[in-house]
C-alpha cells in the first residue's frame, strides 16, 4: 500500500483566440495557460484488490464518467491486473467554470497512479492518454505554464512572471461544448507569436458570446473591470480574473466583492507539483 496526496490546480487562459475550424469539428486556437498555486487536492491510496473507489460522490456526476475515473480507466492497462486505489477528493473548483477543474483532476490521477502503480509511462504517452480525455488534460500532466496551439495540446513552457490574481465564480455552469457549437462564435482570429501577445495581450474569443448568452457573466466582469480594465474569462466561462502585482491589491479587492459573487485569490506559478513526478521524456 503507497500513498500520496497531491495539488490539482486551476489555470486560467490569459488569452484565447480561435483560429479556425477543423474538419473534425474541433478548433484550432492559441491561448496561454496560467497555472495557479489554489485548486482541489486528491489523495490516492493504493490495493491490490483491484478496487477503485472515489469518495465523496459529486452531485449530479455519475461514477463512471467522472474524468477521475475516466483517468483510473484509461491507465489501468498498463498496471497489474490486481491494481487499485482509494482516491478522497477535496473539491474547491467549480465545475463549469473554464479554470480546468476536471482536465486537471485527470491529469494529476494519471500522473499520481503512473508513478504509485509503476506503469512507467513517459510523459508523452500520459499526455495521449489525457488528450482522449479531454484537450486541456495535456498541459496539466504537462505541468508548467504554457504557450499552446492545435487544440491546445502543442504546449511550449514559458516562464511568467509572478502575478497574482483574482478570480470570480459567477453562479452559472457554462457548457463548453454550447459555445464552441455556437453559430455567432468568433473562429477566424489572426494568429500572434508569443512576443506580440506579451507586448499587447490578446482577448478571449469566447467572452463576448457568453456574456450575451450569461448575464451573470457580464454583471461579474464589469464589475471586475473598475479595478483592472483588463480583466477577462478565462476559457468558455464562467469564470472572470483581473490581475495584480501584490497579494495585497488583489485582497483589497477580495474584500470589496459582491456577497453573491465567490471570489478567491491566488497566486500564478511557472510549475506545478506534478512536474516533480513527471518521467523524462
Amino acid at each position: 500500500m503507497a500513498s500520496l496526496t497531491l495539488l490539482s490546480p486551476a489555470k486560467l487562459n490569459l488569452f484565447l483566440h480561435i483560429t479556425g475550424r477543423r474538419a473534425d469539428g474541433y478548433h484550432n486556437l492559441q491561448t496561454l495557460f496560467q497555472l495557479l498555486n489554489y485548486g482541489d487536492t486528491l489523495s490516492f491510496t493504493t490495493n491490490d484488490e483491484a478496487r477503485i473507489t472515489l469518495a465523496p460522490d459529486l452531485p449530479g456526476v455519475n461514477f463512471e464518467q467522472n474524468l477521475i475515473i475516466k483517468a483510473v480507466r484509461a491507465l489501468a492497462p498498463f498496471a497489474p491486473a490486481t491494481a487499485g486505489v482509494d482516491i478522497q477528493l477535496e473539491k474547491r473548483l467549480p465545475m463549469g467554470g473554464g479554470i480546468g477543474g476536471g482536465s486537471s483532476n485527470a491529469a494529476t490521477t494519471l500522473v499520481a497512479l503512473n508513478h504509485l502503480w509503476a506503469c512507467n509511462l513517459g510523459k508523452v504517452q500520459l499526455q495521449k492518454i489525457g488528450l482522449t480525455l479531454g484537450a486541456d488534460v495535456p498541459v496539466f500532466i504537462n505541468a508548467q505554464t504554457a504557450w499552446a496551439e492545435g487544440v491546445g495540446e502543442q504546449l511550449d513552457a514559458i516562464e511568467m512572471q509572478p502575478k497574482w490574481f483574482l478570480v470570480a465564480q459567477p453562479d452559472c455552469h457554462v457548457s463548453t461544448a454550447e459555445i464552441f457549437s455556437h453559430k455567432d462564435l468568433t473562429r477566424d482570429t489572426s494568429a500572434i507569436k508569443v512576443a506580440a501577445f506579451l507586448e499587447r495581450g490578446g482577448q478571449n474569443d469566447c467572452e463576448a458570446l457568453v456574456r450575451k448568452l450569461y448575464p451573470e457573466v457580464d454583471k461579474a466582469l464589469i464589475w471586475l473591470q473598475k479595478f483592472d480594465r483588463n480583466a477577462k474569462m478565462t476559457g468558455t466561462g464562467a469564470c472572470v480574473f483581473a490581475s495584480f502585482d501584490t497579494a495585497e491589491e488583489a485582497q483589497k479587492v477580495q474584500a470589496l466583492a459582491p456577497k453573491n459573487l465567490p471570489v478567491f485569490v491566488a497566486q500564478g506559478i511557472n510549475k506545478s507539483p506534478l512536474y516533480k513526478l513527471l518521467p523524462s521524456s
